[in-house]
């Protein structure tokens, strides 16, 4: 793609400043720990996995675990004979999780776009808080262990979790232009890394106490979240009062920001205005289909590369902790503690590379740089083998690392790009196909990372740790394909 003519005027982020109001900064805040909290009890999962393991089996097996007799009268309620058949099973609800949260997504963003966009945020946040409560906490009070309730219950919850990110973007593309775009969502959203961080912290704080405890308090501040949200969510500015994008005086500015930085350079000036003025006279855009969807410029592209893409980053969301307990002997607390660096570098990469992104007006090239890096950073930690926790300070600078280069980019595609392709020009303004964009985009990056669940598992079981690394090389190489095949 080239670089736009230099006659062509370029959004500036004075611009983006100049129509910011406290409006925007409350939508900002809100969306940003909306989803924050639902990330957090989903990371809460992965980093009580060891405990739930050892739950689940045996009290022989578990070094930890006093050993009761009669054998047979306190053990009769465990899951699993052994730990690897625990950590089989722990595989396969993540894979459930993602595969009804894929589905869900696909029809969460069709919904979002027909009914109120809050009302579905605050009801899927506060659902899914119930569920996790259920999971994690009521079953263990109840010492209730049954393999098909715990399926049925992580099905619901991968449903009701789906309805977060289709909303959150459209929310934020109705009050966010293309100037400065790259920038502002870049930043925002870290809000899936913070919440990252958040479960982790609020996991290690409380898992002394048992690990229901855990899922008791994210899913308490999830639902509390969901509340404030209800009561507090703009979804739009016409709400307000405020002009929407596109409507104000400043038009030459928003009309050059509304233009997708994926869309053809060599269309015509005076078509473009026109599809720009038609879209205008639409006061009642109607909600795209979902085909027409599918069929607008770059969203199969992206959800592809984003499947390949949210298979890695999620691979380190569900099982890393989890890896370096098991493979490096580090206590559950410190890999939680641990983890959170791989977070903190995908913030950073996608506030940075988001940046750069919108200097450039250009996507593409930013993520396929940053992807070129990410391979150097992912053979870079497979080879990284040392044990002792002296280690800590390299192993968490690799991890920040394999974060910027990978967390970065995942974040980019599904926040900034999926909002570009749900405004570009082709929609002709209409506001009511952000959320079944962003729906499609992350709803097949979803199945992509629900396959890679089941295929770390695998790899892992019969080639070991040092193929799972090479397998997730392998997928961001087939992202650049897309780019520079």
């Amino acid at each position: 793609m080239a670089l736009p003519g230099s006659s062509r005027r370029q959004p500036t982020n004075k611009g983006l400043v100049s129509h910011c109001t406290h409006h925007h900064i409350a939508v900002f805040l809100l969306t940003f720990f909306s989803y924050s909290l639902l990330h957090a009890s989903r990371k809460t999962f992965s980093n009580v996995k060891v405990s739930i393991s050892s739950q689940w089996t045996p009290s022989c097996l578990n070094s930890t675990a006093l050993e009761l007799r009669p054998y047979e009268l306190w053990n009769s309620s465990h899951l699993f004979p052994n730990a690897e058949e625990a950590t089989l099973f722990l595989g396969t609800l993540d894979t459930i999780f993602l595969f009804s949260y894929a589905v869900g997504l696909f029809v969460s963003g069709i919904v979002g776009d027909r009914l109120n966009l809050r009302w579905v945020l605050s009801f899927g946040m506060c659902s899914s808080a119930l569920v996790v409560f259920f999971f994690g906490t009521l079953t263990e009070w109840l010492h209730f262990y049954n393999k098909w309730f715990y399926c049925c219950l992580w099905i619901v919850n991968g449903l009701l979790q789906s309805t977060g990110w289709p909303c959150v973007v459209a929310v934020m593309g109705n009050w966010f232009g293309k100037a400065g775009r790259g920038f502002v969502f870049g930043l925002w959203s870290a809000c899936a890394s913070v919440g990252n961080i958040l479960g982790a912290f609020l996991a290690s704080c409380v898992l002394k106490y048992g690990y229901e405890y855990a899922f008791l308090v994210t899913a308490s501040v999830q639902f509390a979240g969901g509340v404030i949200v209800f009561f507090g969510l703009l979804t739009s500015p016409k709400e307000v009062g405020l002009p929407e994008l596109g409507a104000d005086d400043e038009g030459s500015v928003e009309e050059d920001a509304n233009r997708p930085l994926m869309g053809d350079d060599d269309v015509d000036d005076d078509e473009r205005n026109y599809s720009i003025q038609a879209a205008d006279t639409d006061s009642q855009p109607k909600a795209i289909g979902f085909f027409q969807a599918c069929c607008l410029p770059g969203v199969i592209l992206y959800s592809l590369a984003y499947a390949c893409l949210k298979l890695v980053n999620y691979s380190f969301f569900f099982w890393l902790p989890f890896y370096l307990s098991n493979n490096f002997g580090w206590k559950e607390a410190e890999a939680d503690q641990l983890s959170i660096w791989y977070d903190v570098g995908g913030i950073v990469g996608g506030t940075i590379q988001g940046l750069i992104s919108d200097m450039l007006q250009k996507r593409a090239p930013v993520l396929a740089m940053s992807l070129l890096f990410a391979v150097g950073s992912l053979f870079g930690y497979s080879r990284e083998y040392h044990p002792s926790p002296c280690c800590f300070c390299t192993k968490a600078v690799i991890l920040a690392i394999s974060g910027f280069f990978i967390g970065g980019p995942s974040n980019m595609i599904s926040s900034a790009i999926s909002a570009d392709l749900g405004r570009q020009d082709l929609v002709r303004g209409s506001s009511e196909a952000l959320a079944t964009v962003t729906g499609i985009v992350d709803g097949t990056g979803s199945i992509g990372a629900a396959v890679g669940q089941y295929l770390v598992s695998l790899i892992q079981e019969n080639l070991g740790w040092m193929w799972v690394f090479y397998f997730f090389i392998l997928m961001v190489r087939t992202i650049l394909f897309y780019y520079y095949p």
